[in-house]
């Protein structure tokens, strides 16, 4: 007769009868802790070994708070994720469980105005586009720039002013806006068109409610004669979504470990082949584009922890503000699709600024330099900035934005 199998040990902390967690790990020792347990508990999910994964998210939830310190704000939502991952095995259950969620479109909807306004990234970023079109179009007569989803009036209100202000005269501006979300489109149109007519600015709007899959040259009216630039503020990577099991069984991903994507090589090449002056990309400079779980789950942490760290230095430790409750929840939904989502379902595939030379690089497209003088030039938009702790640093024809000297995102030009 065979033994019977041993029983799996769960618990890697004894508690004494009555104590909790919390009292029997000191707060300097909570976040060291913390981690542990969040890889530990990414292990069993990855393994789909469910009842020591729980076991580790319940030691987790003794520890993490949404109103803690940075580490135990950031250890629940990826608690959150692994746990979400977790119940997806049962696609019912999971499916009554996201009844009540907001739509996607109504998340961002709330949170992205409000990142802009809290965080300099994206000001950096737009001040750097900005200066490099006004300093490569000068001249131009007609100029054709196409937002490829961002929508965002923060963008295009301060360009529309700069074009306007040209010595040699202002071009005919056109500006084609690409976004799945319609709303987006009805408030951005109207409030350029008004703010070009009180610049007398000549200026086209073009609106395209589609998405980046669905987007096709023969929808931008591209005409001969204008100067053509494309603008892609975290928005490129989601093309980079695709089934991974297949990728893992046939692709050789001979590109220094690059994985292949047929959708955004066809996508960057037929936007070379409309020959444009310029592509501007602004990605995370973050690799969660990995197929192991442990893998992205352990840059995951690395990068979002800078991004908590940020945030609090904007909110100087309060930890019962709406406005950080509401950006925290939009960074939490993305780690819940790096950690939770696998396939085309997850879209939040982000690479770092090298692989990103390679993918354009393939399609035909070389790197330029942003601007010259680069360096004064971003010491001062950072002092003009007013906080301290970030810094924008040259790298391989790219510009960094960083928090405490790690880069977060990335700011780079290409042209054909």
């Amino acid at each position: 007769m065979s033994s019977s199998p041993k029983p799996e040990v769960t618990l890697s902390l004894t508690l004494s009868p009555g104590s909790t967690l919390q009292e029997v790990v000191k707060p300097e020792e909570r976040g060291v802790r913390l981690i542990q347990l969040l890889l530990t508990c990414a292990k069993h999910a990855s393994s789909s070994n469910l009842h020591r994964a729980d076991e580790c998210l319940r030691q987790i939830s003794l520890l993490a708070s949404v109103s803690g310190d940075s580490m135990q704000r950031l250890s629940a939502w990826f608690a959150s994720a692994l746990a979400v991952r977790l119940v997806k095995r049962w696609p019912g259950l999971h499916k009554a469980l996201n009844y009540t969620q907001l739509p996607k479109q109504d998340q961002l909807g709330q949170a992205q105005p409000l990142f802009g306004r809290v965080f300099p990234y994206l000001g950096f970023s737009y001040a750097i586009i900005s200066r490099t079109l006004i300093k490569a179009m000068t001249g131009e007569r007609v100029i054709h720039l196409v937002d490829l989803g961002s929508g965002d009036a923060n963008l295009w209100i301060p360009l529309l002013r700069s074009f306007s202000c040209l010595l040699d005269g202002q071009p005919h501006l056109k500006v084609t806006c690409m976004n799945a979300n319609k709303a987006i489109l009805e408030e951005l149109g109207p409030r350029l068109v008004k703010e070009a007519e009180v610049l007398g600015l000549p200026f086209q709007f073009a609106p395209l409610n589609v998405s980046l899959r669905e987007l096709t040259l023969d929808k931008l009216g591209v005409k001969s004669g204008e100067a053509l630039a494309f603008i892609s503020i975290l928005n490129l990577h989601t093309l980079l979504a695709e089934d991974d099991s297949v990728d893992a069984h046939f692709s050789h991903n001979k590109n220094n470990g690059i994985k292949d994507s047929k959708q955004m090589f066809r996508f960057l090449s037929t936007i070379r082949s409309s020959s444009p002056r310029f592509f501007f990309l602004v990605e995370k400079e973050a690799d969660h584009n990995l197929n192991k779980l442990i893998d992205r789950f352990v840059e995951g942490l690395h990068y979002y922890s800078a991004v908590f760290d940020s945030v609090d230095a904007t909110f100087w430790g309060n930890t019962s503000s709406r406005e950080r409750l509401v950006l925290e929840e939009m960074f939490g939904k993305e780690v819940e699709n790096i950690v939770a989502c696998e396939g085309v379902e997850r879209e939040e595939r982000h690479e770092r600024y090298g692989r990103w030379m390679v993918r354009f690089g393939q399609a035909g497209f070389k790197p330029v330099m942003t601007w010259h003088d680069s360096t004064e030039d971003a010491k001062q938009m950072v002092e003009a900035c007013g906080r301290n702790g970030y810094k924008i640093v040259n790298e391989r024809a790219s510009l960094m934005i960083c928090w405490h000297d790690r880069p977060l995102y990335a700011v780079s030009a290409w042209t054909c």
